[in-house]
């Protein structure tokens, strides 16, 4: 037999072992995986909430513990295994996108967790929408972050990578000087993100009058703001364009608001049978928050006057209607009991 053989034999050898003991050390760090899973579950089966985030990391856990088990042993192998470098530089950065994935998937449980604890549907849901709008822009910024790290660490890990980031760096100039102009909304709009999460100038679901639309935020992105019109258009808007523009919020401290109803009428309708029955209208309606229900006459003119009847309900939806409701139900009143009293136009005849 060829003495030669025998050195490619051993390095045969010890590859199958190394190759072996790293797949073994996989299959049993996935069983302590699942068995540990299995634990975490038992242990927290009454808090459901825990129990659906660990659901959402389990995936990329399991691949980050396996990986981590594959580098041990490489770090142990014999120095003369074949394709031990390049092994171990694969299994390096292989370990490092599960981590990124692991820590975006632990952002992303902890976002379901604080939704799920707050949920927007209560009736006072004020507190909720707030702790709604910093979960969802705080965990796109973490996204962002941790995707950014990721890469990073992947790039200092190889060295030829190492060395071409070095490069850029060293030549920078201009182009890093045109990066940063183009690069201006993009850094813009992530600030302006990250003070809409914590200053909270708008929330999700709040009702905003924005470039003269009525309508609610639906989603908050990391460069925009859907807002759904009230005839189900949507209306998307940078971030930037809330810290640098005024608008109107609604619902920034409390859904209540105010409605009137204008009323043009002869003068000689009489004022406090119209205010009876507006107050009665008002308490016989379920959209009324029963907090205000004012009647006033706020001008006059050389034809009519004008009333303003000023009422209160729990939302914007919900004052509209009401609203309506009560313009209706005034002028079929008014019709029905002083026709005389709606605006004419009078003339004069000279004998």
């Amino acid at each position: 037999m060829n003495p030669s053989i025998f050195p490619e034999l051993q390095y045969l050898e010890t590859s199958l072992y190394v190759l072996g003991a790293a797949l073994l050390a996989a299959v049993l760090a996935g069983v302590l995986h699942r068995v540990g899973i299995m634990l975490l579950r038992r242990l927290v089966r009454n808090r459901p909430y825990i129990t659906n985030a660990s659901f959402i990391a389990y995936r990329a856990s399991q691949v980050c513990l396996m990986l981590f088990a594959v580098r041990l042993v490489l770090t142990g192998a014999p120095d003369d295994t074949p394709w031990l470098v390049p092994l171990s530089y694969l299994t390096s950065v292989a370990l490092i996108v599960a981590l990124t994935w692991l820590a975006m998937r632990c952002i992303r449980a902890l976002s379901a967790t604080v939704v799920q604890l707050n949920p927007v549907s209560a009736a006072d849901n004020l507190k909720a929408r707030r702790i709604l709008t910093q979960t969802r822009v705080l965990t796109r910024s973490a996204y962002f972050i941790a995707a950014l790290l990721g890469l990073g660490f992947v790039l200092l890990t190889l060295p030829g990578a190492r060395q071409f980031g070095a490069s850029l760096l060293a030549s920078a100039g201009v182009a890093g000087l045109v990066a940063g102009i183009a690069a201006r909304p993009v850094l813009g709009n992530f600030i302006a993100g990250m003070q809409i999460a914590f200053s909270q100038p708008i929330r999700i679901d709040d009702v905003l009058i924005v470039q003269g639309e009525w309508g609610r935020v639906e989603e908050i992105t990391g460069t925009f703001v859907v807002v759904r019109i009230w005839d189900e258009r949507r209306l998307i808007v940078p971030l930037q364009w809330f810290i640098e523009n005024p608008f109107e919020n609604w619902t920034h401290t409390s859904s209540t608001i105010l409605g009137t109803v204008f009323l043009w009428l002869d003068f000689g309708v009489p004022v406090p049978a119209v205010r009876a029955e507006f107050e009665r209208i008002c308490k016989q309606s379920s959209l009324w928050d029963g907090r205000v229900c004012v009647l006033h006459v706020t001008d006059a003119n050389e034809r009519a006057m004008q009333l303003r009847l000023l009422v209160s309900a729990r939302d914007s939806g919900t004052a509209f209607d009401l609203r309506c409701a009560i313009r209706e139900a005034m002028l079929a009143f008014i019709a029905g009991n002083y026709p005389d009293s709606l605006p004419r136009l009078r003339a004069a005849l000279d004998a």
